[in-house]
């Protein structure tokens, strides 16, 4: 029922829990993909057409936002006319209290719990909180934990990444997360880097983490999806894949992947 409320473009229900929508997806589908656009640098019709491309993919929702600073009008113009264009939510996805605008469906209230600054960790988000409640946006709980380099998260979030090599420590936050109350898990091994979130790790925080496990980074093909699936993940992020060339065409292979991997289970 709740997946019937997002038909019609952009015609999203105000009972239409966003929460409740991707477990739903979940319930169906075992495993899904999210698609992230980070629109600095790209016009508002590149935008669209990567969001319409990404849905016809195959993702559950569309994701935006990016590991720097954003103009707040020309962020929320983009939300506004990808909103108008797809019929899957379009939940804010910041890295800090500029990627919080007041057109989108839901937000990714996340901590990004292994940084060494304190305001990555609770500082942005309180100071974001306001808005948040002002715009009457559905905050969705998350632990954020960066994995191995990071990429330009870890670099601008000022992170500590837990090493391949050390799932336990991955664990220890997943945990922490958990008994903190964060519904969502996501670990991020960056945009635009060589190597994706081990399995490894993903099995040892699937083991002892009862929320919804995402993870992104380095998700290049469908082989890789496989193998994140098989080892717990339940939504995988892609989001510099879609900016290449032929990079919308493999996500619809890497949706068919996830959900095939997750139903061999």
């Amino acid at each position: 029922m709740l997946t019937s409320l997002w038909q019609g473009r952009s015609k999203v229900s105000k009972e239409c829990k966003v929460e409740q929508y991707i477990k739903n997806e979940i319930r169906k589908r075992k495993a899904i993909c999210f698609g992230l656009i980070d629109p600095e640098g790209l016009s508002e019709q590149e935008a669209v057409k990567m969001a319409v491309e990404a849905e016809d993919s195959g993702v559950a929702a569309i994701l935006v936002g990016g590991s720097t600073a954003m103009d707040q009008l020309e962020l929320n113009n983009v939300v506004k006319i990808i909103k108008k264009a797809i019929t899957k939510p379009v939940i804010l996805f910041p890295s800090n209290v500029t990627g919080v605008v007041p057109s989108a469906d839901a937000i990714l209230f996340s901590s990004l719990l292994n940084s060494d600054n304190t305001y990555f960790i609770t500082e942005a988000q309180a100071l974001g909180a306001l808005l948040v409640r002002k715009y009457k946006l559905e905050a969705i709980p998350m632990a954020y934990l960066i994995v191995g380099e990071g990429g330009a998260a870890g670099f601008i979030g000022k992170a500590r990444g837990i090493p391949a090599s050390k799932p336990q420590i991955a664990a220890m936050y997943a945990l922490a997360a958990q008994y903190l109350g964060m519904r969502f898990l996501y670990l991020e091994a960056g945009s635009g880097v060589i190597s994706h979130v081990s399995s490894q790790i993903v099995k040892v925080v699937r083991k002892v983490y009862e929320g919804v496990l995402i993870v992104g980074g380095g998700i290049t093909g469908p082989e890789i999806a496989t193998e994140l699936v098989r080892s717990g993940a339940e939504v995988l992020v892609v989001g510099t894949l879609l900016e290449l060339n032929g990079g919308r065409k493999l996500l619809g292979k890497i949706v068919s992947a996830a959900e095939a991997a997750a139903k061999g289970l």
